[in-house]
């Protein structure tokens, strides 16, 4: 007989998982709340270091008034159909120079009647896009009696 016995091998306590659902749902919900949906899938190529510098900025106020419209070069898989020459993007598709009136008319009749007076037509131009094709937005706004116009720009280094 052995002085020393076999020791036994104690039982491990578990560790409690009741308070897994409360953190799963708290997590769930902080990214719920904070996760913003982004509205329009660009289909042309413009990111914030792509537009123009300013020295002046000011933010707007209400930007669920206001009316996008984008312009630029098509991304690398939208250029074998529409090429690489700069295209105006209204909400995610493209669009020519005759559908801006009717895109007008289209964003003031989601409006209330209250809120159109206050409505902003802001322009997202790659900075390296032709004036032109600017000057031609701008007239076609004009003919719709939006006149209340941004330019996005990014702030002078």
């Amino acid at each position: 007989m052995s002085k020393f016995g076999k020791k036994k091998k104690k039982a491990s306590v578990g560790i409690s998982t009741a308070s897994l659902p409360d953190i799963v749902f708290m997590i769930l919900f902080f990214f719920m709340v904070t996760t913003v949906m982004r509205e329009v899938e660009l289909k042309i190529e413009l990111t914030n270091s792509d537009l123009p510098q300013a020295t002046e900025i000011k933010k707007l106020e209400k930007k669920s008034l206001v009316s996008y419209i984008y312009v630029g070069k098509p991304r690398p898989n939208f250029q074998r159909m529409y090429g690489t020459e700069p295209r105006i993007q209204l909400n995610s598709q493209f669009a020519d120079l005759s559908d801006i009136y009717e895109y007008i008319l289209a964003e003031r009749a989601q409006r209330d009647e209250a809120e159109v007076p206050f409505m902003t037509t802001s322009l997202k131009v790659h900075q390296e896009t032709k004036m032109g094709i600017v000057t031609d937005i701008k007239q076609e706004l004009r003919k719709a009696s939006a006149l209340k116009l941004n330019y996005s720009a990014r702030k002078e280094n």
